[in-house]
């Protein structure tokens, strides 16, 4: 168990947002476990954002995560879990609560594209849209089910959860051509009411959650995939990958953040109200 720092559970942080937020977290004081599907550099994959071309190699692993936090003098517990699998994304609660005792804050940011997400309507496989949903609401309801009845019995603990603008707004055009394909806003869409189910709830009991919309962020993956020039010529102005990871700080640490618990947080705006970039 940890004495004398909280501990942060990140999913999703061999590569961009939740790589920044781990160790944007361990910076400012937290112990920090992390998950991802990738252990070792070099073996990360990516299907690509539409079509059916191969795997995409990109870089990041849970080793390289790890070597980093440590480097910040934080604990680092990596923890391979897929949102696609259930089975792991249960066994990788119960290893951080076992290894460390508790979850002080929770960042879920781990997300599933799977091959086919991004096609166009009439090429969409349901099978791959029901996999998608199972994965980035149903199995991320499981993991807040694993973690929550911790941080009601330790008196509290904060929940921040990356949402996305594709949940609320339609696509400025079809995938590949600046758009996003159904199967993935929709599973958003239904990720984004999690958040306030959990504040009616328990937010009596001390526990907190947010919605966090990162903004158009240029991730490794997102680069790899390509296809990134038409949304910025559709006027999406990318936000850095060290903007969404200072705010989460910011939400988990500041107590102004509790009067923003009932909307969608727009990183760029809380990141310049705040000045938290220098």
């Amino acid at each position: 168990m940890t004495e004398t720092k909280p501990v942060a559970l990140v999913t999703g942080a061999s590569r961009g947002i939740g790589r920044r937020t781990a160790l944007a977290l361990a910076a400012a004081g937290h112990d920090v476990a992390f998950t991802a599907r990738t252990a070792e550099e070099g073996a990360g994959r990516i299907p690509p954002r539409h079509g059916t071309s191969g795997a995409i190699p990109v870089p990041g692993s849970l080793a390289r995560t790890r070597a980093e936090i440590e480097a910040l003098g934080a604990r680092a517990l990596p923890v391979r879990m897929d949102l696609l699998d259930r089975a792991s994304v249960r066994a990788a609660a119960r290893t951080v609560l076992d290894t460390w005792g508790r979850v002080d804050v929770l960042v879920n940011n781990a997300v599933a594209h799977i091959a086919g997400t991004h096609e166009r309507f009439l090429d969409l496989d349901v099978e791959v849209a029901e996999r998608t949903v199972t994965a980035n609401y149903l199995n991320q309801i499981v993991l807040l089910q694993a973690v929550l009845p911790a941080m009601l019995d330790q008196g509290g603990g904060t929940i921040v959860n990356l949402c996305s603008g594709s949940a609320t707004s339609d696509p400025p055009g079809p995938p590949g051509e600046g758009g996003w394909g159904v199967a993935y806003s929709a599973s958003k869409a239904a990720f984004g009411r999690l958040a306030g189910a959990v504040n009616a709830e328990y937010r009596e009991r001390g526990v907190r959650a947010f919605n966090l919309d990162p903004g158009f962020v240029v991730t490794e993956a997102g680069a790899a995939r390509g296809g990134l020039d038409a949304l910025k010529g559709k006027g999406f102005e990318p936000t850095p990958e060290e903007a969404p990871a200072a705010a989460v700080v910011w939400l988990v640490t500041d107590p102004a953040a509790d009067k923003l618990r009932a909307r969608v947080i727009w990183t760029p705006k809380l990141v310049a109200d705040h000045a938290l970039l220098r």
